[in-house]
């Protein structure tokens, strides 16, 4: 073993969990959270707090320069203090930028110990709260990954497509603000992230392979937010999915919310601007959480998980897994009232460019 491998691990606590939302999962993927909870609570019986009172990171707004960075330390402190009244140690995060934000309030307070001073002033005048600092600080995929054979001796569904016999072949795409703000703080760094790798492998699948595997998504705040830069973000995810193609992935999987979104919804605008897709029979490459992806495993309906909410269709990953779905029930809400239909990333079979 390399001895730069070992650099990259770190302790994951197994129980006992203060859990922070993502902002913007609540619109991109809203049931990924929903089935993070309860796969943790009721699949693995592990203890999972959450306060209804916590807010976002603010972290868009930073990394925009739009929130100042003492405002951003005031709100992390406000969440450290809310995980220490609740009695929890364990702080996990749902989203990649909150745990890059996490992390970074804790290394600034260790290099410049009067920014923990100062925030601890701020959170106080605020609202008269105090905090203590995690014990550790993790991301969910870094929980499931740790749980990882736990949910694959439980698993009902595997990794593999049910007509061959063969593992299935998938793409796992690494949040930069997982891997490459602070390397180690993941499993892997930024040189060999196994975080995703690890549940692929341990839940019967391939990792594919190919050449710009750790590329950007291209979401990059600036590039999406400016909408003159747009052309810049799907370029990036453009040039993955080119990369990728010859591989015929069978699904693509993330671990950050904004790459999951855009590597799922550049491949309808590619399609609409270009005539081209990337997945077989003139469909595009479907795109899961991680959640997604251990909730297929576990048995999980896909509707339940959220899955109509892509816009590239999951049905052919789901028939490979031979999982059973209700396709009259896709677009209905627990009321059982239609709630609308995504448009496909789909072109017509006979006049679709597929690489």
């Amino acid at each position: 073993m390399r001895n730069s491998w070992t650099e990259y691990q770190k302790e994951i606590a197994d129980d006992n969990y203060f859990y922070v939302r993502s902002c913007i999962r609540q619109n991109f993927f809203p049931g990924s959270e929903a089935a993070f909870l309860n796969i943790m609570r009721n699949d693995l019986n592990r203890d999972v707090k959450e306060e209804a009172i916590h807010t976002s990171c603010t972290g868009i707004g930073y990394h925009s320069d739009i929130v100042p960075l003492d405002t951003i330390m005031t709100v992390v402190a406000r969440q450290f203090a809310l995980m220490t009244e609740a009695g929890y140690e364990n702080f996990i995060s749902s989203c990649i930028t909150s745990f890059g934000i996490y992390n970074e309030a804790m290394e600034m307070w260790s290099e410049f110990p009067e920014t923990e001073e100062r925030a601890r002033e701020h959170l106080y005048k605020a609202t008269g709260r105090e905090f203590k600092k995690p014990k550790s600080i993790a991301h969910t995929s870094d929980i499931i990954f740790h749980h990882r054979e736990e949910i694959a001796r439980k698993a009902q569904h595997k990794l593999i497509n049910v007509e061959t016999g063969r593992p299935l072949r998938v793409v796992e795409h690494i949040g930069c603000h997982y891997a490459k703000i602070f390397p180690k703080t993941g499993f892997g760094g930024s040189e060999f992230p196994y975080v995703l790798a690890g549940m692929i492998e341990s839940w019967g699948g391939d990792v594919i392979d190919y050449p710009e595997r750790r590329h950007c998504c291209g979401f990059g705040f600036r590039n999406y937010l400016v909408q003159a830069n747009r052309g810049y973000s799907v370029a990036n995810s453009q040039k993955k999915f080119e990369s990728m193609a010859p591989y015929k992935p069978d699904f693509i999987v993330a671990n950050c919310p904004g790459c999951a979104m855009f590597l799922d919804k550049w491949q309808y605008t590619i399609a609409e601007m270009e005539g081209t897709v990337y997945g077989q029979d003139g469909q595009g490459i479907p795109v899961l959480t991680y959640e997604e992806m251990a909730g297929l495993v576990l048995g999980y309906d896909p509707w339940q998980l959220g899955m109509q909410m892509h816009q590239v269709n999951v049905e052919p990953l789901l028939d490979k897994m031979g999982i059973r779905y209700d396709p009259t029930a896709k677009y209905l809400g627990k009321n059982g009232k239609y709630i609308g239909q995504p448009a496909d990333a789909l072109v017509n079979n006979s006049s679709h460019i597929q690489l």
